[in-house]
């Protein structure tokens, strides 16, 4: 009765829940041999849990389901430090955080670096930017959230020209931005539909030239129930699972935090079937490398726990999808683990460009041409700095670790933290890491750790040697430790 509800409130609300047209011989490229076209759409704190092609029954993720049916589908996408500029810097500049230097929110990215806006624009391509950017940052000293209300100089929008942008904001129903000339404008409505509207017109305008396109949603961030009053009467709370690692006392609140999280992201998969279907209108989509991803994922009371920077599956696993129809394969499934600064390769290698010394990532284009597992055994995952939600006062540590298929391995500064089993724990709610049966798979992992440290030059330090090195203020009170982790780090 609740799917009947469901889909008939779908068609009544005009949803686009439908898949999108096959690809046949007339939709072949009459040019195949053009450069492909880039979409990269980006969603913020969406967590792999939270999908309907990855497995989740109660979330309304139609548009995506199907997509993922004409996709490569990433099953082991790793976020290298769950927080959202850190991610940025690392997606646009292909490095670890400890590189680009933006290890912590609100610190600027350097304007000097060589992005992925840059190389596109290099090769020839047009290039735009929609939605939140999160890189501009602010300057030492000045109040620690200044910049997210203030335009992003031309000099530093990393080699982006069309330009419709908010350094950030969560107030998604009073959105808005700044234009090529710094110029205050108000999205309409949602902002995340407006913004689409946006990419849309762009694509449009650009179908005949190749072009490279970003669009960043705010949402399924929190707040929480901000999403349109339709999506989040699709949802009852009490109709809803929660996994099996939400302590009995937080699951009635999780369910609450899952019907206006999941009300985002159904309001965001209607928003992929516009654009998926303005790229099939435009005649360009066998020729268009279409992304669909996430910066980080949300604990959403898993472990008792809120938000991200966590080592943990909720945390560090995002969605990930690349669709390109004149080269890769459709419904092909990937299990081994993909991190953030490989994004960046692995597109300049899809599109046939050459790939600049300064990029850390792995290009596994031709695993992906091949139809072929990446052969990458572990995914680097690390905290140099806890900050805000999850500062020292809140229990963060500083921790390193890997993302295997399998494993999780992670160390603090104190030595190995936790180890799970993935396969056969799902939830990772037993810690092997003191069990001598496992050390071993322990020794292991953590040569694995040792050989990515050592090839990121990462000397896994204390926090606050990082923020000396690159002259960073701790914003607030995020320095200060409590007593139990002085003892403990003593």
């Amino acid at each position: 009765m609740r799917t009947f509800t469901l889909f008939l409130l779908s068609g009544l609300l005009g949803l686009n829940f439908s898949c999108k047209p096959k690809v046949t011989e007339q939709h072949i490229s009459e040019n195949p041999s053009s450069p492909p076209n880039i979409v990269f759409v980006l969603a913020d704190q969406w967590r792999a849990q939270s999908v309907g092609f990855l497995g989740n029954k109660d979330v309304i993720t139609p548009n995506l389901d199907s997509l993922a049916k004409e996709s490569t589908v990433f099953h082991n996408a790793v976020t290298v430090m769950a927080v959202c500029a850190p991610w940025r810097g690392s997606f646009i500049s292909g490095q670890y955080p400890l590189t680009h230097g933006v290890f912590y929110n609100d610190k600027p990215f350097p304007t000097e670096a060589t992005t992925i806006a840059k190389i596109y624009k290099e090769a020839g391509y047009e290039t735009g930017y929609i939605g939140k950017w999160h890189l501009n940052g602010h300057e030492r000293g000045e109040e620690p959230f200044s910049a997210r209300n203030q335009p992003v100089p031309k000099e530093r929008r990393q080699g982006f020209d069309y330009w419709k942008v908010r350094e950030v904001t969560h107030n998604y129903n009073n959105s808005y931005y700044f234009d090529e000339e710094n110029q205050k404008q108000f999205w309409e409505g949602y902002d995340a539909f407006s913004q689409t509207d946006s990419a849309i017109s762009y694509i449009n305008k650009n179908k005949d030239n190749p072009f490279l396109l970003v669009l960043s949603w705010g949402p399924p961030h929190d707040p929480y129930h901000t999403a349109p009053q339709a999506y989040r009467d699709m949802y009852e709370p009490s109709a809803l699972s929660v996994r099996p690692n939400v302590p009995t006392e937080f699951q009635d609140s999780a369910r609450n935090v899952l019907a206006n999280y999941y009300a985002h992201c159904t309001a965001l998969d209607h928003s992929i079937g516009d654009l998926l279907k303005a790229i099939d209108q435009a005649g360009i989509a066998d020729n268009t490398i279409f992304v669909f991803t996430s910066e980080h994922g949300d604990m959403i009371m898993s472990k008792g726990m809120l938000k991200k920077q966590r080592p943990w599956d909720e945390s560090i696993k995002v969605p990930l999808l690349i669709r390109y129809p004149e080269k890769l394969g459709k419904g092909t499934n990937v299990y081994d683990p993909i991190n953030t600064p490989d994004l960046l390769p692995t597109l300049l290698g899809l599109s046939d460009l050459e790939i600049p010394g300064s990029i850390e990532g792995k290009d596994f284009s031709s695993k992906l041409l091949a139809g072929d597992e990446l052969g990458n055994e572990a995914a680097l995952i690390m905290l140099p700095v806890p900050f805000h939600e999850w500062k020292f006062l809140n229990g963060g540590r500083e921790y390193r670790g890997v993302r295997t298929k399998k494993y999780t391995y992670v160390r603090d500064l104190l030595g190995p933290w936790l180890l799970y089993d993935n396969e056969k724990d799902p939830y990772q709610m037993h810690n092997l890491v003191d069990m001598p049966q496992f050390s071993q798979l322990k020794n292991h992992l953590d040569g694995l750790l040792n050989e990515k440290l050592k090839a990121t030059n990462d000397e896994f330090l204390p926090a606050d040697e990082y923020m000396k090195k690159w002259n960073y203020l701790y914003d607030r009170n995020d320095s200060i430790r409590d007593e139990n982790y002085l003892q403990i780090n003593r």
